[in-house]
């Protein structure tokens, strides 16, 4: 923490401005030995001369901005310098300062991490900025920011909070054994413990949505040959993605796209026609076809009709989204069907209304604070484990010791998902996501 770390924060590749962040104590040294001058103002942007500290020579003109701590992003003094974005120029800018004494390169997400151990964000408000740097759609990015905003936190908080005043009874019966405190303390306490446990359990039991949220959804498209799949993905991702043909059996591994649907983000999967094959090549397409399926949230189970108007192909499960292709050629869907033709586009704007209403339902949009991380959803898993243990103890009248050692391990493991407590073991998973300058 004793060294001025600096990065390039915006993005790499030649740009009209590139921004340069530098945060430690040798900060306004650095940014006088560049200027010649001393910082200006508090959060004021000035047109300064940047020089190289060993030649004199000027590198470019741009714009300085100052933070001093401890009202900075790390809450160390930070600076900003905003430059021209040529490669030249952000090469000669990071190589005259890593010349000023006490100055180094940044690691990955390490202005993150200062802000972190300066107590400018939790841990969870941390993963909340990881996952908004990262977020590809509106509904991703509206999740981050929230818990960038500290509600996730703010909940969080509250339960502790409120274990830790429970816990404080425990731990007065047991500093106070001699005092004559109220018999039966601690059962009078029963229905508290419980409903905390009933909350958090509540906030779990969202069907893991603010994850699928996070990561996004897969969508695989499954059925027979020449039904269909390729020319459907082509359309819903708008290029041509797959190779179209008559011939059976030309897609024979699984072909992936990115798609934006409702604001959720969805990787739409085309698979290998299912069927029975001699060809080594397109049974092993068959094979990973099939397990793509089994692990896609919401699968597309193609059929279509034939050219003497019969339905090719299975229609699938209760679960999945049946659709028959080329209606052109027949009018007769099997009820609990969608019918389609890629051909002439009849029936796909309602296709993917449909699609973009199953993955909206999916990730569960909403205004309140979702879990968004595995290490969240165990942390608070073992917290209800830790208070439904603490309630058994209480009705077989255990040692109150007994009891407040299962508060406490309930409020450990809360305090875990903000960072309240031990947590090094996630730090350097956590921070390892960020880019450099960040």
């Amino acid at each position: 923490m004793m060294e001025t770390i600096f990065a390039l924060s915006s993005g790499a590749g030649r740009a009209g401005v590139a921004v340069i962040r530098l945060s430690g104590p040798q900060t306004a040294m650095a940014v006088e030995t560049l200027t010649g001058r001393a910082v200006l103002s508090p959060r004021y942007a000035a047109l300064r001369r940047f020089r190289d500290p060993e030649s004199g020579e000027e590198i470019d003109q741009g714009l300085l901005i100052w933070f001093p701590a401890p009202a900075s992003f790390t809450g160390e003094d930070c600076a900003e310098l905003q430059v021209h974005g040529g490669l030249a120029v952000v090469e000669d800018m990071l190589t005259a300062i890593g010349r000023i004494p006490g100055c180094r390169l940044a690691l990955p997400g390490e202005f993150t991490r200062r802000a972190f151990e300066n107590g400018k964000l939790d841990l969870s408000q941390v993963e909340g900025l990881a996952d908004l740097i990262a977020a590809e759609t509106s509904a991703q990015r509206r999740q981050a920011t929230r818990q960038l905003d500290g509600a996730l936190s703010q909940l969080y908080a509250d339960w502790r909070e409120r274990l830790l005043r429970l816990l404080a009874f425990f731990e007065a019966e047991i500093d106070f054994v001699e005092e004559e405190l109220p018999q039966a303390l601690g059962l009078s306490l029963l229905p508290q413990i419980e409903g905390l446990a009933s909350e958090i359990e509540g906030h779990l039991a969202d069907g893991g949505r603010g994850e699928r949220l996070r990561s996004g959804l897969e969508i695989a498209i499954v059925g027979p040959p020449n039904v269909g799949k390729s020319s459907l993905l082509n359309w819903l991702a708008g290029r041509e993605v797959a190779i179209v043909s008559d011939i059976a059996g030309t897609t024979r591994d699984v072909l992936e796209v990115r798609l934006d649907l409702g604001g959720v983000p969805v990787t739409l999967v085309d698979t290998a026609g299912l069927r029975e094959s001699g060809d080594a090549i397109e049974r092993e397409g068959v094979r990973r076809a099939s397990e793509r399926a089994e692990k896609a949230d919401l699968v597309i189970r193609m059929a279509a009709f034939s050219e003497n108007g019969a339905v090719e192909g299975s229609l699938g499960q209760a679960d999945e989204l049946c659709v028959v292709n080329k209606v052109d050629r027949g009018s007769c869907v099997p009820e609990g069907a969608l019918g389609i033709s890629v051909a002439t586009g009849e029936g796909l704007r309602g296709l993917l209304d449909l699609l973009t209403a199953r993955a909206r339902e999916s990730a569960g949009l909403s205004e309140s604070a979702s879990v968004t991380r595995a290490r969240h959803r165990e942390a608070s898993a073992r917290a209800v484990m830790a208070l439904r243990k603490a309630c058994t103890d209480l009705r077989s009248e255990a040692p109150g010791e007994i009891v407040a050692e299962e508060m406490r391990v309930a409020a450990r493991q809360l305090g875990k998902i903000a960072g309240l407590v031990d947590v090094e073991e996630v730090l350097g998973v956590i921070f390892s996501e960020f880019c450099v300058g960040k």
